[in-house]
């Protein structure tokens, strides 16, 4: 575990170094990713100058939605900061042959090509979402209990597992497909479902999307399970939605480590 985590450390350290390396496109690349995160901030604040709340007695008022957006700039950057750059490149890699190289270092290969390359510029929603959260927890019309804030951080990370496991099996799609090269379009398409309270999945078409991405695909749970907690902790089902979550992570894990392993049972090298 000890040699994981210095290579883990060094693969951080190193991505820092080559974005650094390039000042004026990394401070662009910033700007722009901040730029995209304030013009949605500012969108919902203009949603919440004409209604007090999401629907109707859903409890997703204006700070308590503001909670659920800075959740999900949480949860979202760390997967674009850690992951994103290494699932979209894996194609390259089978397309190329470049993953025959990460067969034979002796280091598990999902390791390698799920950390080997940081993108540091969206860090910038990170900070910008504990900003948010320390502007809107206050706010809020109910306290936060103390247990919340210690389930946070851990739902939080049971979020970004559940992202990672989708990226991992639509990179290691690219092993049979040949080339993936819509995986980041493909992911914001599914994704866009956790962007939102799952309360808004009501009636005869929402009611199927909200079991089918619950329960199948779990991706509403990536940020209504912390958010919840936070934003709604009296709610009554925010147990059974925890409890859940812990289950869905370690079989989403477990789904998307055997596609991988299938996928690389499958590869076959560049030059055969």
């Amino acid at each position: 575990m000890s040699h994981y985590l210095r290579v883990f450390g060094t693969f951080a350290r190193n991505s820092l170094v080559r974005d650094l390396t390039f000042r004026g496109n990394f401070l662009v690349q910033c700007v722009s990713s901040l730029a995209w995160v304030l013009m949605n901030f500012g969108y919902f604040w203009l949603i919440f100058q004409y209604v007090d709340s999401i629907g109707r007695a859903t409890g997703w008022g204006k700070m308590e939605y503001f909670v659920f957006l800075a959740t999900s700039l949480l949860v979202n950057s760390l997967v674009e900061v850690v992951f994103m750059p290494n699932t979209q490149e894996f194609s390259e890699l089978v397309r190329t042959g470049g993953l025959d190289f990460a067969l034979t270092k002796p280091i598990d290969t999902q390791f390698l090509v799920s950390f080997a390359k940081w993108d540091w510029s969206s860090a910038v929603n990170f900070v910008f979402g504990i900003g948010l959260l320390a502007f809107a927890v206050p706010r809020l019309s109910v306290g936060v209990p103390a247990l919340a804030w210690l389930l946070y951080p851990v739902y939080i990370l049971c979020g970004v597992a559940l992202l990672y496991s989708l990226t991992i099996v639509l990179a290691a799609s690219s092993v049979w497909l040949g080339r993936n090269q819509n995986l980041y379009d493909f992911w914001f398409y599914i994704t866009n479902f956790s962007r939102y309270p799952m309360e808004i999945y009501a009636g005869p078409l929402g009611g199927p999307l909200r079991v089918v991405f619950t329960y199948l695909i779990p991706v509403l749970i990536v940020i209504n399970v912390p958010a919840r907690l936070v934003a709604l902790p009296l709610a009554p089902e925010n147990a059974w939605l925890a409890g859940f979550a812990l289950l869905a992570v370690v079989a989403s894990l477990a789904v998307s480590r055997w596609v991988f392993l299938r996928a690389l049972i499958s590869y076959r090298s560049a030059s055969s």
